[in-house]
């Protein structure tokens, strides 16, 4: 299967056009390169996106930066458990255990392969402080179930939509649904990008408050304001141990283009799924869940999963591709195989039967708009060639 002639395809590719790259010299020209008018710009831009006037914007170096300070400014801390999914990057679960607090791992919903609602009821304890759920693939959650959980055993809700830009649920945007925080990704593969980047959005003023003074070490002043200031203003005051988390204007650079482009990103991708769909309908494969009529699945990624008569295993399939010059990935190693959460909380693969089985038969195909008709064509020959 494997062509000499053509160059590798990668998994993944982010899509800098020329405004991007124009706006970041401009940045680099201008002198003001680590946090400042442009970072600012960005939040504003991406709070006029969501189209709520209440909801504040806080831009971060990550989205894990973003999950931490929000869950710092709920006041987590040791004795309090979150309840997430086992089918998720460790960014999700990490930062409960950095505010000494426990993750409460759940299993996944076979179809939707997001978190099993019934599930995060069962799981509730009186040392409950948090819900995360995280939009896998791009898919919404069930938002509305998950806000009724918490509102009726008194939790609060912070949702990991770092797949999630521009997910609707019920035709509202994810980040506008009533959450106390969502955090998205600008990470390279994303559906938009920063390089490395990150958005705390929040309805709450005192959590913004709060997740402002600890993105930039627990400074009762932005730095941006403190050296902009046309009187002097250089005192400032720390008043909490807080952490190293802005996004420069180099990175809002990128992102203030990069959202401009956001919708016509976003068709494009699912203008690939939809191809995708359509050429792999009578395959030995379980294809990925739709979202409801009228709502936007924001397509991170296109997830398929080897139905029990495919006539090759997982690992064969991605080495298949991979002899074709496709690059594949796995989303994810769920964390119950993971050495450091299996063994803190004695965890087995028979406890989350639902992920166990997608993880073993997952996989991740390229699916970013910097892929080509031509692309795109290839892949699906690929795998119509490996299971047809």
């Amino acid at each position: 299967m494997s062509d000499s002639k053509q160059p590798f395809l990668p998994f993944a590719l982010p899509d800098i056009g020329e405004d991007e790259i124009a706006e970041v010299v401009d940045t680099l020209k201008s002198g003001w390169i680590t946090t400042g008018p442009k970072a600012k710009r960005f939040e504003q831009a991406f709070a006029e996106f969501l189209g709520d006037p209440q909801i504040e914007c806080i831009a971060v170096n990550s989205a894990t930066a973003g999950l931490h300070l929000a869950l710092e400014a709920i006041g987590l801390g040791p004795g309090d458990e979150v309840i997430t999914t086992t089918h998720t990057f460790t960014a999700t679960a990490e930062v409960v255990r950095y505010l000494g607090a426990d993750v409460k791992l759940v299993d996944i919903d076979p179809t939707t392969l997001n978190i099993d609602i019934a599930a995060i009821e069962a799981a509730i304890t009186p040392r409950t402080k948090a819900i995360m759920p995280v939009h896998y693939a791009g898919l919404a959650v069930d938002m509305i179930a998950v806000l009724d959980i918490a509102r009726r055993h008194g939790l609060r809700v912070i949702d990991d939509a770092a797949h999630a830009l521009p997910t609707t649920l019920e035709k509202e945007l994810i980040g506008t649904l009533g959450t106390d925080a969502t955090v998205f990704s600008f990470y390279a593969n994303k559906t938009m990008t920063t390089g490395e980047g990150g958005m705390l959005v929040t309805r709450n003023p005192e959590l913004a408050k709060r997740a402002r003074i600890m993105r930039l070490h627990g400074m009762s002043r932005d730095a941006f304001d403190r050296f902009t200031a046309k009187v002097p203003s250089w005192y400032y005051e720390i008043v909490a141990p807080g952490f190293k988390y802005n996004l420069t204007d180099i990175a809002a650079a990128l992102g203030l283009h990069q959202l401009k482009r956001l919708p016509a990103f976003q068709q494009r991708r699912e203008q690939i799924a939809n191809r995708f769909n359509e050429a792999f309908s009578d395959l030995p494969l379980i294809l990925p869940p739709q979202a409801p009529e009228g709502d936007t699945h924001a397509w991170h990624l296109y997830v398929v999963r080897l139905a029990d008569d495919a006539p090759i295993t997982r690992d064969v399939f991605i080495e298949g591709m991979f002899a074709a010059g496709i690059g594949c990935s796995v989303h994810y190693v769920p964390l119950h195989l993971h050495p450091y959460w299996r063994d803190r909380y004695g965890l087995t693969a028979e406890q989350f039967p639902q992920s166990q089985k997608a993880f073993e038969r997952t996989v991740s195909l390229p699916l970013y708009t910097a892929m080509s008709d031509a692309d795109v064509e290839r892949v699906i020959a690929a795998v119509r060639g490996l299971l047809a």
